[in-house]
């Protein structure tokens, strides 16, 4: 007979939805909304800098050079890969709650050093900007293994995914408050600073103003991780750690009877006897953890590494689509400051149209529908819309085919949303052990920022090497191979964290060997 679950964690399973899991959703998806402000913010100002630092006095209003634009578009997620790996382990080791804060004061930091790059000559300029958002790229890093683990061990069986969901659907509101930002400080600078448009006057189109536009919009983004880091570190260690990983039943029991506000029992002998009985401590690169979740890593790995190929493809870069097809003006018809409000105009309202709704319809559908229905569901959609876009590409970019294009392109971000883009960040929360589960989803998430590493740095010399109708059918491709390595990936729909991760299983073996040794 297996040993009953540790009351703590029962009782976390079956709490009805209360007050604190709204606040663990808020605190923990600001730092999302942090994460995704500072991530996409960069893509608003990359032709400004290449106006203000890259003009040669031709025709052309100045653009970034392509080795430039990659790396300051790809060094944060180089940032990120290292922060996710980092922080993922460290959380297992010191606790998710001691790790939350470090990760939140260098975001803020290194937001505010961003926007404060040193010098006025190009390099000094690029370079200083790449080194504080590599490390911000590294902060953000930690939030996505911490913030996950600590909501899917907060939450009860029955919404966690939602509760999950909601956390990483904050991004959303970070990629439309990002858009938002940059079209009221450029409204404003607009307004003080007029000026011709570029192909009236080459030089005057870019009034010295425009330097401070790009830094306030890249400081604006430590505000909001500020805000939440007081809550973030008076928020209790959750259970499943300090039961599980540091096996202390006392202080979990403690903590989450005032959580929860109901009279826990310590049950240290439990915790005991998990110590004693073994098969329970197996570690990341054993032949044990390789046999039961080894093919569970590929899975949530590599779909995450395909995903993010697309999906951040199409953020970064998706101004210079619309570019190409017409839906924002040529550059020379603009003045430096008007030409980041109509790329932000535009990708706010691919947010408010597609990002945001996307993540709302899983949050509302992933405890009902599944998480692997969903993902699957969403590649199988961003394959297709990817291909119509594709296929017929050179129809969209004649005259008055736009806004079709525009529609069939929100709607991939639609899908990717409401699809993997949020499924994969909630499964590797949910199906490894407590004592792996921070490490396993870093492992994950430093899988998808390689993808995204592979995006951005791919996508300028495929858009300049084989065109952007080429590129788009690439991209539908690697959907159709995030379909097929779905089927990796448990359903973990409605079962307890210790059910899907074999902790359950690891007790019942345990038990087994201590009544063979009677």
């Amino acid at each position: 007979m297996a040993k009953e679950q540790l009351q703590v964690l029962n009782a976390l399973d079956v709490a009805k939805t209360q007050w604190y899991h709204f606040t663990a959703i808020v605190i923990a998806g600001m730092g999302f909304f942090t994460d995704a402000y500072d991530l996409f913010c960069i893509s608003l100002v990359t032709k400004l800098l290449g106006r203000l630092y890259y003009y040669d006095g031709s025709d052309n209003p100045g653009s970034l050079p392509s080795n430039v634009s990659s790396a300051i578009n790809g060094v944060a997620f180089c940032g990120t890969l290292a922060g996710q790996l980092f922080f993922g382990w460290l959380g297992d080791k010191m606790g998710r709650k001691r790790v939350y804060g470090m990760t939140l004061m260098l975001m803020v930091i290194c937001s505010l050093a961003s926007g404060l790059s040193f010098g006025k000559d190009p390099k000094s300029v690029m370079v200083t900007l790449c080194l504080f958002r590599f490390w911000l790229g590294f902060g953000i890093g930690g939030d996505y293994p911490l913030s996950a683990t600590i909501m899917s061990e907060y939450a009860n069986k029955k919404t966690r995914g939602a509760f999950i969901a909601a956390v990483f659907a904050m991004q959303g509101f970070g990629i439309l408050a990002g858009g938002m930002v940059a079209i009221i400080v450029s409204s404003i600078f607009k307004g003080l600073h007029p000026a011709p448009a570029f192909q009236l006057d080459h030089v005057g189109s870019t009034v010295p103003e425009a330097d401070y536009v790009w830094r306030i919009i890249l400081m604006f983004g430590a505000l909001p991780a500020l805000a939440t880091y007081y809550w973030r570190m008076k928020m209790p260690e959750t259970a499943r750690y300090t039961a599980l990983v540091a096996k202390n039943a006392k202080q979990a029991a403690s903590d989450m009877s005032k959580v929860l506000e109901v009279v826990i029992e310590a049950e240290e002998e439990k915790i005991e006897q998990q110590e004693t009985g073994g098969g329970n401590d197996f570690g990341l690169f054993s032949r044990e953890f390789v046999k039961r979740h080894g093919l569970h890593l590929v899975g949530t790995a590599t779909t995450w590494f395909l995903l993010d190929i697309a999906y951040y493809s199409q953020n970064l870069f998706q101004k210079d689509i619309f570019t190409a097809i017409g839906w924002i003006p040529p550059a020379k018809t603009m003045n430096a400051i008007d030409e980041v409000y109509k790329i932000a105009r535009a990708q706010t309202l691919i947010a408010l149209c597609s990002t945001v709704p996307g993540y709302w319809f899983t949050v509302a559908l992933i405890d009902r529908v599944g998480r692997f229905s969903i993902q699957l569901m969403g590649f199988f959609f961003m394959t297709v819309f990817m291909f119509a876009l594709a296929i017929p590409y050179h129809h969209w970019t004649l005259e008055g085919n736009q806004i079709g294009f525009v529609v069939m392109y929100s709607l991939t971000f639609f899908f990717a949303n409401f699809g993997p883009n949020a499924t994969t960040f909630v499964v590797p929360a949910e199906i490894f052990p407590a004592r792996l589960r921070s490490t396993c989803h870093g492992i994950s998430a430093a899988a998808g920022k390689a993808g995204a590493m592979v995006g951005a740095f791919g996508f300028v010399y495929a858009e300049n090497g084989i065109g952007i109708r080429n590129t788009l059918i690439i991209m539908a491709v690697v959907n159709v191979c995030g379909f097929f390595f779905t089927f990796l990936v448990p359903e973990s729909k409605g079962k307890s964290l210790e059910e899907m991760s074999g902790e359950t299983e690891e007790d019942q073996q345990a038990e087994a060997v201590d009544n063979n040794v009677v």
